[in-house]
């Protein structure tokens, strides 16, 4: 795996390492506190029934958005 050196205060630092776990390493408190989150880890959760389903609720959330956007700048035009 590559590397990279980085140069931060010693305020930085010093937040890093108190947010640091045992036996965690620098690279993985920064993932961590960053929310770096491979796609990959979370492959798989869902059936494929399950997945429709949630599918269809977004496309429908998002249908409803849409028109609830139009009717307020309808709204505001008036």
């Amino acid at each position: 795996m590559a590397t990279k050196t980085l140069t931060i205060t010693e305020d930085a630092y010093e937040r890093l390492a108190t947010a640091k776990e045992e036996n965690e390493s620098f690279s993985e408190v920064i993932n961590r506190i960053t929310g770096k989150v491979s796609l990959l880890s979370i492959a798989g959760i869902l059936t494929e029934k399950e997945a429709d389903k949630l599918e269809a609720s977004i496309t429908k959330s998002r249908q409803r958005s849409r028109l609830r956007m139009k009717r307020i700048a309808k709204e505001l035009a008036e």
